[in-house]
């Protein structure tokens, strides 16, 4: 049966007292909407439909996408609302209606909702909780069948110690949804139309109301303040962790440890307190990881050796490589099997083939380092001239002497040898010594000069 999904997203957020719309607070590196989205896709619908309202256009410009359709309401005057401004453009045989500010929602749940619907079932995704607080509660008549739902605000107290919630998930025949949504009322607390009074108009209807319950409550938890927004981001992380050590990954401490997006991880890989992965990270076999490191869209080899404090970024780390402590590797960084880059060492579009070393203070960008080569403490590649950039080629065991400035483009001879202090601005021959620096002078009997007495 086909299917095409409503997700609601324009609500404003007031308590999160912030001029970012609510659904786009982010968790764990994105926004809760592109969490329901991603959820979203996995179910391979006809369309998606994203109903906005405030802050619609800074909502639209951050999630636009080929297969994501915009809705405006204009007036928020409730989820029934909502829904009935996407309406007209839904055709498919099933309808999914989901939440932007609920992001943890998985697609397996979803999935098991839409198995319960066809023309004669409408599928409701409930929750059990201790304190159904703010819920619609679910009201079941003798033989234990969904009858309506009423809004905490409209209960009695009677139906508000039920603990059956409703999540507001639910999956509907779509060709009877438009008939629902045109006579609801909003004789109501709120004064507003409410999507939950589609129960009701469907038992009426002789519909069955199928009912499925979320693994983990959290999956069905929305974020209206800082708070609530803060507990999706531990929830999120703490699954994150687990589903990294049952792949056999060691976190020497899981609550210290932040996913910010894909992780693909071998086996054997440990990693340090205050770590954190975003976008895509792949941490081959025996990969180790210290304490404060953030690593970001990298491939990490099998044993390769990350350090306390270091940045990755979008590079890639040879075989038993290692960086760090205090290494920042930029965009285009390469490592080679057995490199080694030190402490305050920086790395842009550089590539230090296998063995290459720089230990220390040292700044490579643009550059090409060849297999075995050691680039002395204070090295820089000088590759931009405030205008364009410009490479710097290195060969096979260069020895580069400490404080050297190679000012690009230049090349350095497979090995070749500068000496410390030497600014190099031509090429250097291979098995050369190169000097670049002033001769030194002695001046004997200098007298060093003295502050004034004070007087």
């Amino acid at each position: 049966m086909s299917l095409e999904i409503v997700i609601l997203a324009a609500g404003q957020g007031t308590r999160m007292r912030s001029a970012l719309p609510k659904v786009l607070h982010p968790v764990a590196g994105r926004s809760m909407l592109g969490h329901v989205l991603d959820r979203a896709r996995e179910l391979q619908p006809a369309g998606i439909h994203v109903v906005i309202g405030h802050g619609a256009d800074q909502v639209r410009s951050q999630l636009a996408a080929d297969d994501v359709s915009f809705v405006v309401q204009a007036e928020q005057l409730g989820t029934g609302h909502a829904v009935a401004q996407a309406a007209p453009a839904l055709t498919a045989e099933r309808v999914l209606i989901l939440y932007g500010d609920v992001p943890l929602i998985q697609t397996e749940t979803l999935q098991r909702l839409l198995q319960q619907v066809d023309d004669q079932h409408l599928a409701l995704l409930t929750v059990e909780l201790d304190d159904p607080t703010g819920y619609g509660r679910i009201l079941r008549d003798d033989q234990g069948r969904v009858t309506a739902i009423v809004e905490h605000k409209d209960a009695s107290d009677a139906q508000r110690a039920i603990r059956e919630g409703n999540t507001g998930i639910l999956a509907v025949p779509g060709r009877r949804l438009a008939d629902w949504l045109g006579r609801l009322s909003n004789s109501n607390a709120q004064g507003e139309y409410y999507l939950t009074d589609v129960i009701a108009l469907a038992v009426a209807d002789g519909l069955t109301i199928a009912t499925s319950q979320p693994a983990d409550a959290m999956e069905v938890q929305g974020a209206n303040d800082r708070r609530q927004l803060a507990q999706l981001e531990r929830h999120f992380q703490q699954r994150a962790a687990e589903r990294l050590m049952l792949q056999g990954v060691t976190l020497l401490d899981p609550l210290r440890f932040d996913q910010r997006g894909e992780v693909e991880a071998g086996r054997d890989v440990s990693i340090d307190v205050n770590v954190i992965l975003e976008g895509r990270v792949v941490l081959e076999d025996g990969v180790s990881i210290g304490p404060n490191c953030v690593i970001k869209d990298s491939v990490l080899k099998r044993g390769a050796i990350i350090k306390a404090n270091s940045h990755l970024d979008g590079a890639v780390i040879g075989e038993g490589a290692d960086v760090g402590p205090f290494a920042r590797l930029r965009p285009g960084s390469e490592l080679g099997s057995k490199a080694h880059v030190g402490n305050f060492v920086e790395l842009k579009n550089a590539h230090l083939q296998d063995g290459a070393k720089a230990g220390h203070l040292t700044y490579l960008g643009d550059a090409s380092i060849g297999p075995g080569s050691n680039i002395g403490a204070g090295t820089i590649t000088c590759n931009y001239d405030g205008a364009n950039k410009f490479r710097t080629e290195i060969g096979g065991d260069v020895f580069v002497g400490s404080n050297s400035s190679l000012v690009a483009p230049v090349t350095l001879g497979a090995g070749a040898t500068t000496a410390a202090g030497s600014v190099i601005t031509a090429d250097v021959p291979a098995d050369a010594l190169a000097l670049g620096r002033a001769r030194q002078v002695n001046k004997t009997g200098w007298q060093r000069p003295k502050k004034a007495p004070k007087a």
